[in-house]
């Protein structure tokens, strides 16, 4: 194979692998209801998080994990489970959403973050997450499962778009990923790094 023939290959690889790329966040990127296409021209978008109803794992409620990782934390080092309970919120503020503002951001071209000014809100709430685990010679992902509302700020009652993302990943390089909050905040990442891409795209 000459060297034109090798360049020729390696170029329709390299097409193949991004619209792969491109399908599975299509995939994973749903409008249920109504358009972003209103977002055409905006800077900037108000954004929110909420979590609750939201399961953890196995959990059907978030409470139910809390209290028995918190339990088993405590038995094993006295107050431990309590200051592991402290970072599980914690970590939303410090983590999750700037994560997910600073990917969103730099996909999308589209600020996001704390801004009552603007026309309208993103209201991220977080369906299910799954925490992985990572023991040293076994782990998993983390994942999340996200419902977005787009609505007018002056106006709540004003629903402009419903979107369903669904399993964002959370992993970082080399699977040093030993601490929950960081492979959940890497999931947060991935989630607005795609919805970002999604909005990049579409508008």
């Amino acid at each position: 194979m000459n060297l034109y023939m090798k360049k020729t290959v390696f170029g329709m690889m390299m097409v193949a692998v991004a619209a792969i790329s491109t399908d599975a966040n299509a995939q994973r990127i749903r409008v249920e209801s109504g358009s972003i296409g209103v977002l055409a021209g905006e800077k900037e978008i108000n954004t929110e998080f909420v979590y609750e109803g939201m399961s953890v794992g196995k959990f059907k409620t978030e409470a139910e994990y809390v209290a028995k990782k918190t339990a088993d934390y405590n038995k094993k080092e006295p107050g431990r489970g309590d200051n592991w309970a402290k970072s599980w919120v914690a970590d939303r503020e410090a983590r999750f959403h700037p994560k997910f503002n600073e990917l969103f951001a730099s996909e999308s071209g589209i600020a996001s973050g704390n801004a009552p000014s603007a026309k309208y809100t993103m209201i991220v709430k977080t369906i299910s997450t799954e925490p992985g685990f990572n023991v040293g010679i076994s782990r998993g992902n983390a994942n999340i499962y996200l419902d977005i509302v787009i609505v007018e700020t002056a106006n709540r009652s004003k629903e402009v778009a419903k979107i369903k993302l669904e399993k964002a990943l959370g992993r970082t390089f080399g699977g040093f990923d030993f601490d929950t909050g960081m492979r959940i905040g890497e999931a947060y990442a991935d989630a607005g790094k795609a919805l970002g891409a999604y909005f990049r795209k579409n508008l």
